[in-house]
């Protein structure tokens, strides 16, 4: 069957049709309409201008992805969106155009979980995945390790108690000067860089919890910025974004270590934006091969919100009849998960 996927929960608005069926994972088409140049000029996601940029884009987007994959809107077996969490006006935009879509042809409509979402790009990449699994989900909003005890079934086991990895990377990005989003440029300039110059705290909380936080070592990094600058001596931007790329990625892969000791899951799945990061796939990928754990992990093309990863997650949720009507709102928190 062909399905819809609708995503428009923060500055990337997006539609995509997914071919899904036992045996058949196939993107038809994905496309995204980015934000990055219009929110680079206030060095961070405006909700309103999002929102007002999701209306601009979503109507031309969505037919565009139905004509690149060769189909009529009759085609469709569901219609899938993002209405949850997110930035409630940019959620607002896309929950409304789809329900709207749905019921004038009389389509099923399917709710879905960001989150969800996330994970779901895992098995449009690795077509054999299957749960029980692990998920490290890692992004702008969410830093969360997940049991993955089905499709549609999640139980979270640790996540960040404050800012989200995402976030910390960009607003340090941001401060030492680097274009908008700040965390694809630190990942590169990472390497340019002494991980050892720079002593940092660890996001990594102490003892046998799962979590994280991540205020402290942004906190500790600007003060740092603050004291060079008092002090008038010369910052090495390479050398901040080493250390702090460094101690980011062996605290978040220290508690994936932890999670898959404390869970005897052999597969780890590594969700999210910040999963593009090529320091942390790195990481993951050594910690994994060293415990002899399957890790699977999205294209990088699909770890950024898209809509092929909501109409994934949406067949899931069309299997088990988990149908949205008219009266569905979006949320800007987790509700559901």
């Amino acid at each position: 069957m062909y399905i819809l996927g609708m995503e428009s929960s923060c500055d990337e608005t997006s539609a995509a049709v997914v071919e899904m069926e036992e045996g058949i994972r196939k993107i038809r088409s994905n496309i995204v309409a980015s934000q990055i140049d219009v929110h680079r000029l206030y060095g961070g996601v405006v909700p309103e201008i999002a929102s007002r940029a999701h209306i601009e884009a979503i109507s031309r987007i969505t037919y565009e992805a139905l004509e690149t994959a060769g189909i009529t809107v009759d085609q469709l077996g569901a219609v899938a969106v993002t209405a949850f969490p997110g930035l409630i006006g940019a959620l607002l935009i896309g929950v409304n155009f789809a329900k709207s879509m749905a019921y004038s042809r009389g389509i099923p409509l399917v709710a879905v979980n960001h989150i969800h979402g996330h994970v779901a790009a895992a098995y449009l990449s690795h077509p054999n995945l299957k749960p029980p699994f692990l998920a490290l989900v890692v992004s702008g909003g969410h830093t969360s390790i997940y049991r993955v005890e089905s499709e549609t079934e999640f139980v979270e086991i640790g996540a960040t108690r404050d800012d989200a990895a995402g976030e910390a990377f960009d607003k340090v990005g941001r401060v030492i000067g680097l274009p908008y989003p700040g965390g694809a440029a630190l990942d590169q300039l990472a390497y340019e860089g002494d991980p050892k110059a720079i002593v940092l705290p660890s996001p990594a909380l102490a003892g046998d919890t799962l979590d994280f936080s991540f205020s402290g070592i942004k906190t500790a990094t600007l003060n740092y910025l603050n004291s060079m600058e008092q002090k008038g001596m010369p910052v090495n931007r390479a050398d901040v974004a080493a250390a702090y790329t460094d101690r980011i990625v062996k605290a978040i892969t220290q508690k994936a270590g932890q999670a898959l000791e404390q869970s005897g899951m052999k597969t780890l799945v590594l969700a999210g934006g910040v999963a593009a990061n090529s320091h942390l796939r790195a990481s993951l990928e050594q910690l994994c091969r060293t415990r002899g754990v399957c890790l699977a992990m999205p294209e990088r093309v699909l770890c950024g919100d898209n809509g092929a990863m909501i109409a994934a997650a949406g067949y899931f949720q069309y299997r088990i009849g988990h149908f949205a009507d008219t009266a569905l709102n979006a949320s800007a928190s987790d509700d559901g998960i």
